[in-house]
C-alpha cells in the first residue's frame, strides 16, 4: 500500500492488510503484529488508538505467554486505548482481563447492513444484553479523544457539546454515518515509520483488512467493499463533524412516490408523442436524483423507492397511452364506417318512396291524364313525400338512439296499430314474392313510447323475414300476453341461421354468409337498430333460428292491458 497523505480527518485507518500479513506470518502471528504495530503508532503520539481485534482468546504454552506478555506491555504504552468487543449468542465476548485493564474503554465492534441490499448505512451506537450494555467503538473513540462523558436521553446522546441524534429502538441507538466520499486516510501496518506524522494528534484505528483475514467485509453507500474497522472510522468522522444524517422514515418516500406517479400520469394525460416521453424522462431523472439532493441536505431517502414509482408508472401510462390510442384509432375507423353504412342504408330505405315520387311526376308531366288519375298520382307523391320525411326523422332518431343523444317519445297507443299498420305496409312486397302473411293471434294491450321507432323496429323483422323466405312460403305474426309483457314473434320459413350467427345477428352492420349468398340487398345494420329501440323502451329481444327452416325473431315488451282492444286476424 503507498503511503497516506496528509488530510483534513480527524483519523486514521492503521490496515493490517495483505502485504503486512505476509511478510510477518499471517493471522497466526496476529497479537506479534499487534504488538509492533502498537508500539510504532504510540512513538507517533497519537490522541487515541481504537483497536478493533478481538483479544478473547487464551494463549497456550510458553511462547504464547510471551507474546501476550508483550503485547500487553504495548497495550498499556498506548494512550487512550479503546479495545474492542463483540456481542455472541451467550453475551459479550470482551478482552482476556490482563488486556482489558490496559484500556481506557471497551467498545463493541459490531456492525449492521440493510437487509434488503446489504449495504451498511447506519452504526448502533448502543448494544445491549440481559446485564450490560456497550457503546459502539467509534462513540468509545470520539468520548476518549474529546475528553468528555456521554450524556444521554431517549431521543439523542450527547458528547461535550455535540449532539449525536440517535433515539433509542428495538435495534439499539442507530446512527446512520456519512461516509466520506474519498475515504479515510489509510496507512499500512508496515509503513507506519514513513507515514508517522499522518497520525501524530489522531485518532487511530487499528484493525485487519485482508481480504483473506478480515471476517466483517461490508458494503458502503457507494459500492465499495470495506473492513469493519473503516465503518467505525467513518461513524467516528461523522460524530467529529457533526455532519449528521436524518432519516425520511416511511411517509416521505411514499409521498414523493405519490408525487412521482401523478406527475408521469399528468404528462401523458396533457401531452402525447415524443414529448409525454421526454416529460416522463425527466420525471424519472429527477427520481433517480433527488435521493442525491435529499442527501446533501441530510436526509436519506432510499434510493429505489421513488425511482421506482416512476419508472413504472411511465412505462404504464405509456403503455395506457399506446393502447388508449389504438383504441380510439379504431373506434374512429369504427365510426367512419358505421358512418358510412349508416348513409348507404339511408340511401337504400329513400330509393323506393324517390323513384315513386320521380315516376309519377315524370307520368303528370309527359302524359295528359283524366283528373281521377291525376288525383291519384298527386295522392302518392304526397304519400311517398311524407314517408320519406318520415324515413330521414327515423334515420336522424335512431342515429342519435345509438349515441345516448334521444330522449323517447312517451306516448300510449294500442299494439294492434302498429301490428296492422307495418301489415299492411309490407303486404305488397310479400305478394310480389307470393309470400303469405298471417296475424294468428289477438294482440292485446297499449304500448308506451315512440310509436313512430317501434313501427320500424316491427316492419323491419316482417321485411327481413319476407325477404330471406323463398316463394311460396308463409310469415306468420304471433302475440302473447301474459305476466305484463306482450310477446310479439315474426316466424317465417325462410334461410334460417345457425348458432354461431344467432350470436352476431345483432351486431351492427353484420351479415349471415347466407344473407349475402342471397342476393337481397342489405346494409347488416337493421336489427341492430331493431335491438336499440327495444331496449330503450325496456324490452328485449329473442330469436331462435335452424338453417334451411326458418327463423323467429319475438320483441318483448311491456304491455298495459286494455281488453277493449283487440285486433280482428288478418290472413293474406
Amino acid at each position: 500500500m503507498t503511503p497516506a497523505a496528509h488530510h483534513a480527518e480527524d483519523s486514521v485507518v492503521v490496515a493490517i492488510d495483505e502485504e503486512t500479513l505476509r511478510q510477518r506470518g499471517g493471522m497466526r502471528k496476529i497479537r506479534t503484529i499487534l504488538t509492533e504495530t502498537l508500539e510504532q503508532i504510540s512513538a507517533a503520539q497519537p490522541k487515541a488508538v481504537a483497536v478493533d481485534v478481538i483479544l478473547a482468546d487464551q494463549g497456550a504454552g510458553a511462547t504464547d505467554e510471551a507474546e501476550d506478555a508483550r503485547l500487553e506491555a504495548a497495550l498499556r504504552d498506548t494512550k487512550n486505548l479503546i479495545l474492542s468487543c463483540d456481542l455472541v449468542p451467550s453475551g459479550w465476548e470482551d478482552p482476556l482481563p490482563r488486556f482489558a485493564s490496559a484500556a481506557a474503554a471497551i467498545g463493541h465492534a459490531h456492525s449492521e447492513v440493510d437487509r434488503l441490499d446489504g449495504v451498511s448505512r447506519a452504526l448502533s451506537l448502543e448494544e445491549t444484553t440481559a446485564h450490560q450494555r456497550r457503546w459502539a467503538l467509534a462513540l468509545e473513540a470520539f468520548r476518549i479523544a474529546r475528553g468528555q462523558p456521554i450524556t444521554e436521553s431517549p431521543e439523542d446522546l450527547q458528547v461535550g457539546e455535540t449532539i449525536i441524534p440517535a433515539p433509542r429502538g428495538a435495534s439499539g441507538r442507530p446512527m446512520l454515518i456519512r461516509y466520506l466520499p474519498t475515504g479515510i486516510p489509510t496507512v499500512s501496518a508496515i509503513h507506519i515509520a514513513e507515514n508517522s506524522l499522518a497520525m501524530k494528534d489522531k485518532t487511530v484505528f487499528l484493525g485487519v483488512t485482508a481480504l483473506s483475514a478480515a471476517r466483517d467485509r461490508l458494503l458502503n453507500p457507494y459500492g465499495v467493499n470495506i473492513a469493519g474497522v473503516e465503518v467505525h472510522a467513518h461513524a467516528f468522522e461523522t460524530m467529529v463533524h457533526g455532519n449528521f444524517l436524518g432519516s425520511a422514515g416511511n411517509l416521505s418516500p411514499l409521498g414523493l412516490s405519490i408525487l412521482f406517479t401523478i406527475a408521469v400520469g399528468l404528462a401523458f394525460a396533457f401531452l402525447s408523442g415524443w414529448m409525454a416521453y421526454a416529460a416522463a424522462l425527466a420525471i424519472i431523472v429527477a427520481a433517480m436524483t433527488a435521493p442525491i439532493y435529499f442527501f446533501r441536505q441530510g436526509l436519506v431517502f432510499p434510493l429505489f423507492g421513488p425511482a421506482f414509482a416512476a419508472w413504472l408508472s411511465s412505462a404504464g401510462a405509456a403503455t395506457y397511452q399506446h393502447f388508449f390510442v389504438r383504441r380510439q384509432l379504431r373506434r374512429s375507423e369504427s365510426e367512419k364506417s358505421r358512418y358510412q353504412q349508416a348513409i348507404h342504408w339511408a340511401a337504400h330505405e329513400m330509393r323506393t318512396p324517390l323513384t315513386a315520387i320521380q315516376g309519377s311526376s315524370e307520368i303528370m308531366t309527359n302524359y295528359s291524364l283524366p283528373e281521377a288519375k291525376q288525383k291519384q298520382l298527386s295522392e302518392m307523391i304526397n304519400s311517398e313525400s311524407k314517408r320519406l320525411a318520415r324515413l330521414i326523422q327515423t334515420f336522424l332518431d335512431v342515429e342519435r338512439l345509438a349515441e345516448g343523444h334521444m330522449e323517447l317519445k312517451r306516448e300510449v297507443f294500442p299494439a294492434v296499430d302498429v301490428v296492422n299498420t307495418c301489415l299492411q305496409r309490407v303486404e305488397p312486397l310479400a305478394v310480389r314474392k307470393k309470400i303469405g302473411i298471417s296475424l294468428d293471434t289477438p294482440v292485446e294491450g297499449a304500448l308506451t313510447g315512440d310509436r313512430e321507432l317501434m313501427e320500424y323496429a316491427f316492419y323491419n323483422l316482417l321485411t327481413n323475414a319476407v325477404k330471406y323466405s323463398p316463394a311460396d312460403t308463409h310469415v306468420s305474426v304471433t302475440a302473447d300476453t301474459s305476466g305484463g309483457e306482450l310477446r310479439l314473434a315474426v316466424r317465417d320459413q325462410g334461410i334460417g341461421m345457425d348458432a354461431k350467427e344467432l350470436k352476431n345477428i345483432f351486431r351492427k352492420f353484420y351479415r349471415t354468409q347466407r344473407a349475402e349468398q342471397s342476393g337481397e340487398i342489405g346494409t347488416g345494420i337493421g336489427l341492430s337498430i331493431v335491438e336499440q329501440i327495444v331496449t330503450h323502451h325496456g324490452g328485449r329481444m329473442e330469436v331462435s333460428s335452424e338453417p334451411g327452416k326458418g327463423s323467429c325473431f319475438t320483441m318483448i315488451l311491456k304491455v298495459k292491458i286494455q281488453r277493449n282492444i283487440v285486433a280482428e286476424t288478418i290472413d293474406r
